[in-house]
């Protein structure tokens, strides 16, 4: 009986814990600039700083939706790195010297990417 209620304790305990930590993650959207395959890749990897549990840029859209722990991060770091790799976002604008660091198909000031 002793040990059914210490593995009840412990069951429950876990539970608790998993669902404090659930409560911990927010999901976002912002509207960043791109272009092709290589942008989304680019700006997923950009966004996916410690904290980050995903990261999606939709092409069509110009989105990247991005689910993280604001306890470890938050929007202004997440579209920081994104902005250092060349693409501005709604908050946060890219330096000249950080876009003209993309290649010619992923500057999307330019539109000239047909992918």
């Amino acid at each position: 009986m002793k040990q059914i209620i210490i593995f009840l304790a412990i069951l429950f305990s876990a539970v608790g814990a998993w669902a404090q930590d659930a409560k911990d993650i927010v999901t976002k959207t912002y509207k960043v600039e791109g272009n092709c395959g290589m942008c989304k890749k680019r700006i997923e990897e950009a966004a996916f700083v410690k904290g980050v549990k995903r990261a999606e840029w939709d092409k069509e859209k110009h989105l990247l939706t991005v689910t993280y722990k604001p306890s470890k991060t938050d929007d202004d770091a997440i579209l920081k790195s994104v902005a250092k790799a060349g693409h501005s976002s709604e908050k946060m604008e890219a330096t000249e010297a950080d876009y003209k660091k993309l290649p010619e198909c992923c500057q999307y000031k330019t539109n000239t990417c047909n992918d």
